[in-house]
């Protein structure tokens, strides 16, 4: 196993750990088109970064943490959907992007390279992924009885805006690492798709969000084993790995119900 390879499964697996963690929140919440959308979002600032030779990675995030500040307040202000604002945002950013990017690296920035990943890399993403997990698990009940009762939430002395703020910006820095490895095109399956696999075998929450993190991450790495046998893009492996997962499941959510 080569030394690029084995970065880029160790990136896989955190990656999908906190991307699966975190996308079984979106999931319940019924904000599976925000989790897709808000990866098209991030191109700008990948196009940013190529242009201006800085790291595009930062830039997609430094992108995604301002459009998730702005979806956030907007949706506080004037009471749209997440959906209706993620969906008005991104579809300006991809046009945006796509004007931005050099012909030669489009194909890189929507559908992902992993190959040139170094230990710097490797570093960082678990770093940032434990701590996305970390803190998703501290907000993770308060989001869930938020889904239920917003009202019964603040007399708790829950700060639903708050927490939805946290959440929105864990999303972003997620999105932002699962970008390297399938792109912006595809990387919000990475916070969707596992977690509608772990609720197909799931009677419990603690199963359910244990579950969409394992999914997402088994798809990741079966993703780069793929791509580097194949040498083709990543980011379709992945996708296409979680769905024969996902479908694999769906005989047993008909069997429970």
């Amino acid at each position: 196993m080569t030394e690029v390879l084995l970065y880029s499964m160790v990136i896989g697996v955190f990656v999908g750990l906190a991307a699966g963690y975190l996308g079984s929140l979106m999931v319940l919440k019924k904000m599976a088109l925000v989790g897709d959308a808000m990866s098209h979002v991030a191109l700008p600032g990948l196009a940013l970064g190529i242009l201006f030779n800085f790291d595009p990675f930062i830039g997609a995030f430094a992108v995604l943490f301002v459009s998730a500040i702005i979806v956030w307040y907007l949706g506080r202000v004037t009471k749209l959907s997440y959906e209706a604002l993620i969906g008005a945002m991104f579809t300006t950013a991809l046009a945006v992007g796509i004007l931005m990017i050099p012909a030669v690296d489009l194909l890189e920035a929507l559908f992902g390279d992993i190959s040139k990943v170094v230990l710097l890399d490797v570093v960082i993403t678990v770093i940032v992924s434990v701590a996305s997990i970390a803190l998703t698990k501290i907000i993770y009940k308060n989001m869930v009885l938020g889904m239920i009762s917003e009202e019964l939430a603040a007399s708790k002395g829950i700060n639903i805006g708050r927490t939805n703020l946290l959440y929105l910006l864990l999303v972003s820095l997620v999105v932002a690492l699962g970008i390297r490895i399938t792109g912006t095109l595809l990387v919000g399956f990475l916070v969707v798709v596992p977690a509608a696999t772990a609720k197909n075998l799931s009677l419990s929450s603690f199963r359910y969000s244990v579950l969409s993190a394992v999914f997402a991450a088994t798809s990741s790495v079966a993703g780069v084993l793929l791509s580097s046998y194949l040498s083709v893009p990543p980011g379709p492996m992945v996708v296409l790995s979680g769905i024969a997962v996902f479908l694999a499941t769906v005989p047993f959510e008909l069997h429970m119900r």
